[in-house]
This record gives C-alpha cells, structure tokens and sequence, in this order.
C-alpha cells in the first residue's frame, strides 16, 4: 500500500491581500503496488508521446489542454483519493493564524478522514514542496499513525517530485480538487470530473454552521 502527498494554496490568513481562500491537502492510495508501477509508467509513456521529456507535471503550470490529456492518461488505474479543503474565508480562531498550527490541523484532519483505508502504508512526500508541510505531516504520522492495535503506516519518507510520476500524480489531483472552490470558470469542475471515480472524500472544513 502507497501514499502520495500534497498541497495546494497556502496557510496565509491575508485573504483578498496575496493569501489563498482555500488550503488543499490531498492524498492519493494505491492498494496494490504493481497497480501503482503500471500507473507510474504510463505517465511516463504520456511524458514521451506529448514531447514533454524531463517535464513535472504541476497542475498550476499546465495549460487546460495538457491537464485534460494528463487525466485521460491516468483515469483508468485504481487508485483512491481522499481531499481536505480548508476554507480560511470562514475561521476566526487565533491558532489558525500561526501558519504552523493550520499545517498540523489540516494534516490532521485529513489523515483521520484517510486512517480507516491504511494498513502497513508506505507514505511518500515531496522533498522538494513546502517544508512546514512536510514536517507537519511526518511529526503527526509518526505520532498518531499507529495508535491502538492496528498499524495504518508503515513508513514515512520523501522524495523529489521531479523524479517521482506518483507524488506528480498527487499533485495533479489535488490542483484539480482544489480548482473546484478556487475558480469561478463553468468549467471548474471538468479534470475532477475524471477522476470522481477515485474519490473516497472531500471533506470542507468549516461550514457555515461550525466555523470557529
């Protein structure tokens, strides 16, 4: 079993001043791992026929056109995914002022909605994405990962996403999760829309009724 990581915004709270609504987490499952080779290798094959060779792929640099290619290069591999989206537009507690608390809440939150679908998960992060968030993540793991009897995770480690097709992966999901609540196009919600089958949650947190 393997997990992919990232993110997608920021935690600044200077909405309307430079800072993101939203702060997207998201993670994406592979049950089976010779399911994630197979996925793995046809983004690279998608790599060489669209001429894109040694390109990341990060949803926030690719033109609509290319993104739409991307998931129909990869719809059809059985793979889960599970969103957190924070809508700072609706918090007012203090902690979620200090970058690092929103980090480790959000993190949180997400794992908890994940937790029940792991079991001895390896679960890889971006060495090169932003550091808060990796540290974040890591120190919550490998503290409340395997509490109790069973063990949801296994191992925790980075890599490059450069070098990684499976944490691109993560971040093309999680970029089009997150254009859903980010965008005002009628079209916002066409790449999710490819992958909704894949979908075991996304989780919008606060609502209207339990913002704090």
């Amino acid at each position: 079993m393997l997990v992919f990581f990232d993110e997608s915004g920021d935690t600044g709270m200077k909405l309307g001043a430079g800072s993101s609504r939203y702060f997207v987490v998201t993670g994406v499952l592979f049950l089976d791992r010779d399911e994630a080779l197979r996925c793995d290798q046809a983004i690279d094959r998608f790599r060489q026929k669209s001429g894109a060779s040694g390109r990341e792929f990060k949803f926030a640099k690719m033109p609509d056109a290319f993104r739409l290619q991307f998931f129909q290069a990869v719809q059809s591999f059985e793979f889960l995914y599970s969103t957190f989206v924070l809508d700072k537009s609706l918090i007012s507690g203090a902690g979620f002022h200090d970058s690092r608390s929103c980090y480790k809440d959000s993190t949180r939150l997400l794992f908890e909605n994940m937790a029940p679908h792991l079991r001895d998960a390896i679960v890889v992060l971006d060495r090169c994405g932003n550091r808060d968030f990796v540290n974040q993540l890591k120190k919550y793991l490998k503290t409340h990962a395997n509490a109790g009897e069973r063990r949801a995770v296994k191992k925790v480690k980075t890599d490059d996403s450069h070098k990684n097709n499976l944490v691109q992966l993560a971040d093309m999901v999680c970029g089009a999760v997150a254009r859903c609540y980010s965008s005002s196009a009628g079209n916002r919600r066409q790449f999710r829309r490819l992958i909704e089958h894949n979908e075991l949650e996304v989780r919008i947190w606060p609502t209207a009724t339990d913002a704090t």
